[in-house]
């Protein structure tokens, strides 16, 4: 199991730090691994199953309208 940081996370989704937190407070998004008092990473696997499942979601989306 990889673990990633949070500029990692930046660079899988690319989505700012308050829009990942944002989305963490909703419980839309994996939430952190804390590994100490001020350090956190993220689960890989969980991260690229989130972007996986948005891409369906946009998938979707777009199958389902019949113009653009």
């Amino acid at each position: 199991m990889k673990l990633l940081r949070l500029n990692s996370v930046f660079d899988c989704t690319g989505m700012a730090r308050s829009t990942i937190y944002k989305y963490m407070a909703d419980g839309s998004f994996p939430r952190p691994v804390s590994l100490g008092a001020r350090s956190v990473t993220w689960v890989e696997s969980e991260v690229h199953e989130w972007i996986c499942n948005r891409i369906k979601i946009r998938d979707n989306l777009y199958t389902s309208k019949t113009d653009y």
